[in-house]
C-alpha cells in the first residue's frame, strides 16, 4: 500500500464539547490509484486529506505513506517529506499575490533547495505542461480562475511528487474550467501519480476509480456503480 491509515481518530474541543472530526478511520490506497473522498461541508473529509498529506496529525491511529510513519516524524522531517512526496492543490489556489506564475511554481523548489537555474527551468516546464507558457510573468490578479488553478496544478507538480491531493479543486471554477482541471488530474494519474480528490460534487467523484464517503467523521467506501 502506498497510503495506509489504521484507526485514525481526530478530536477537537469546541465550546467545551468534544467533536470527532474523524472516528476510527481505516483507509488504504495503492500506488497509481485515482480516489475520491466525498461528503458535505464539515464531514471531516478535508481533515482526512490534511492527515494523509502530513499537514495535521491524528490523535489516535497510524498513518503510513510511502513506507514512512508520519506520526514518528518531527516537524522539520515532516516538512521535507511533504515537499518531496506530496503535491497539494487547494480550492482557494493559495498563490502569492505579489509573485508571478513562474515565481509561484518555483516556491516549493526553493524549499527543496534546488539551484536557481534548475528551478526556473523546472517551473517553466511545469507551466508549459498546463498550457501557460505565455503567462510566466503574470500575477495571479492578471489570470482567470481557470488559469490560477492551472498555476496551482503546475506548482503541485514541480517537485515531482508521487501523490497529489486536490481539496475541492473545482470549487471556485465554472463547470467548463472545473472539467478541464479534472482532466488534467486524470492525465497525471495516467502517468503514474496517485491522485486523491476531496469533493462534495458527484460530477467530480465519478472520475475516480474508487469513491469513499465521509459522514460524521466515519469513512465508508461506496460500491462501484
Amino acid at each position: 500500500m502506498q497510503i495506509e491509515l489504521t484507526g485514525v481518530t481526530k478530536i477537537y474541543e469546541l465550546g467545551g464539547e468534544t467533536f470527532y472530526a474523524l472516528r476510527d478511520v481505516n483507509f488504504s490506497v495503492d500506488r497509481g490509484e485515482f480516489v475520491a473522498i466525498m461528503g458535505p461541508s464539515g464531514s471531516g473529509k478535508s481533515t482526512l486529506a490534511n492527515i494523509i498529506g502530513g499537514l495535521d496529525r491524528p490523535d489516535q491511529g497510524t498513518v503510513v505513506v510511502d513506507g514512512e510513519h508520519l506520526a514518528k516524524m518531527g516537524d522539520a522531517e515532516l516538512s521535507r517529506f511533504r515537499n518531496k512526496k506530496i503535491g497539494f492543490i487547494f480550492q482557494a489556489f493559495n498563490l502569492k499575490g505579489d509573485a508571478t506564475a513562474l515565481e509561484n511554481v518555483m516556491l516549493p523548489l526553493v524549499f527543496a533547495r534546488m539551484r536557481p537555474a534548475e528551478r526556473k527551468a523546472r517551473a517553466t516546464e511545469c507551466l508549459g505542461v498546463v498550457g501557460l507558457s505565455d503567462r510566466l510573468g503574470h500575477l495571479p490578479s492578471q489570470l482567470s480562475g481557470g488559469q490560477r488553478q492551472r498555476v496551482a496544478i503546475a506548482r503541485a507538480l514541480a517537485t515531482r511528487p508521487s501523490i497529489v491531493i486536490a481539496d475541492e479543486p473545482t470549487g471556485n471554477l465554472d463547470s467548463a474550467r472545473g472539467e478541464e482541471s479534472i482532466t488534467m488530474l486524470e492525465t497525471l494519474n495516467a502517468e503514474g501519480i496517485t491522485v486523491i480528490v476531496i469533493t462534495h460534487d458527484p460530477n467530480v467523484g465519478r472520475h475516480a476509480r474508487r469513491t469513499f464517503e465521509v459522514h460524521d467523521g466515519q469513512l465508508n467506501e461506496k460500491p462501484a456503480a
